[in-house]
């Protein structure tokens, strides 16, 4: 093994005939132990380090899933998809997958465990967006992102309201309590900040799910984070839908920034396969704008919210029945 050399595998997701997982290799990445502190200086050291990286481009990769393996290499950035049918029928549930590093020889030079969540075909699925949807960020103001990230941990990050309530009353929905209905986190966030975010989550008690972020940044780009990959963010929604073309789909975003116009994109191409679309109102000079893009949904049949309140957006999914009555 190559000490300096690390893989990162993210959370993936499919079913038996299109799997999917992403991830990372690093030929150098500062060793970050997961912090709480309310001190702003270990806060800010933390967060660096999440952007102190090397990638390691066009490296031979290597994917073990169950009796399977599928060889990859490495984009210009260390960044990795792999994408497969398995040979065996997949039960629906979390599965671990293993992705090893490869020198030229074939020597593994590191190891990644990851997991791949598989929905069961009935449920309904759900697409969210994090910053200002489920998380306060102030997306649209560079400075104030900023700070947001500096000051807090991932444990003191402010969500808002009721929303973990909702997405829980959602995710156990018209379901088997064994069986959660999946969750995709849409952002356009870096993932440098997978693991910053996947803590936050877990501490606020929000459904599991996979994240799909934007590309990774390097320490110098820092101050660009969550400014880039509006049009990524839309691909990497229509991918989820493609991946799934049997499901009804119920997406989540607001208006700070350019959810309402991506998802309204969406909805054009594929009325059928969403149920709802939910708008948080998060810039009231928006609201007019974001109800225009909500009615062009609207037409497709498809139902809509704008809501200052997750206390609205549960009374919506309960009047419309995505929550089923008590």
């Amino acid at each position: 093994m190559n000490k300096s050399v690390t893989v990162k595998v993210y959370h993936g997701y499919g079913h038996t005939h299109n799997l999917v997982v992403y991830g990372h290799v690093f030929k150098y990445k500062a060793k970050t132990k997961q912090t709480f502190s309310n001190n702003l200086f270990v806060n800010i050291v933390h967060l660096l380090k999440l952007f102190l990286l090397k990638p390691y481009p066009f490296v031979k990769v290597r994917l073990i899933f169950g009796e399977q393996e599928v060889y990859q290499k490495t984009e210009y950035d260390g960044f990795f998809k792999f994408e497969w049918a398995a040979y065996k029928n997949v039960e629906a549930g979390w599965h671990g997958v293993k992705v090893e590093a490869l020198d030229n020889d074939g020597t593994v030079m590191a190891v990644g465990q990851g997991q791949i969540f598989v929905p069961h075909i009935t449920q309904y699925a759900f697409i969210s967006d994090i910053d200002d949807t489920i998380m306060v960020s102030h997306s649209a103001t560079i400075r104030r992102r900023l700070r947001e990230l500096f000051i807090k941990n991932p444990r003191t990050r402010k969500t808002f309201k009721d929303a973990y309530t909702h997405y829980n009353l959602l995710a156990f929905s018209h379901t088997e309590t064994d069986q959660p209905n999946p969750f995709f986190y849409v952002s356009s966030s870096e993932w440098n900040l997978y693991d910053y975010l996947v803590e936050t989550f877990r501490y606020n008690k929000l459904p599991e799910g996979a994240f799909l972020l934007n590309q990774i940044k390097r320490w110098k780009d820092l101050v660009k984070t969550g400014k880039t990959g509006h049009e990524g963010k839309l691909m990497r929604v229509m991918r989820i839908l493609d991946a799934f073309p049997n499901q009804r789909f119920v997406f989540f975003g607001d208006n700070s920034q350019r959810d309402p116009a991506i998802y309204t994109t969406i909805a054009e191409k594929y009325p059928k396969n969403i149920e709802a679309v939910y708008i948080r109102n998060v810039r009231e000079e928006m609201k007019t704008s974001a109800l225009g893009y909500l009615e062009r949904i609207s037409a497709r049949g498809i139902k809509t919210c704008l809501f200052a309140s997750s206390a609205e957006a549960i009374a919506h999914s309960r009047k419309t029945g995505l929550i089923t009555p008590l």
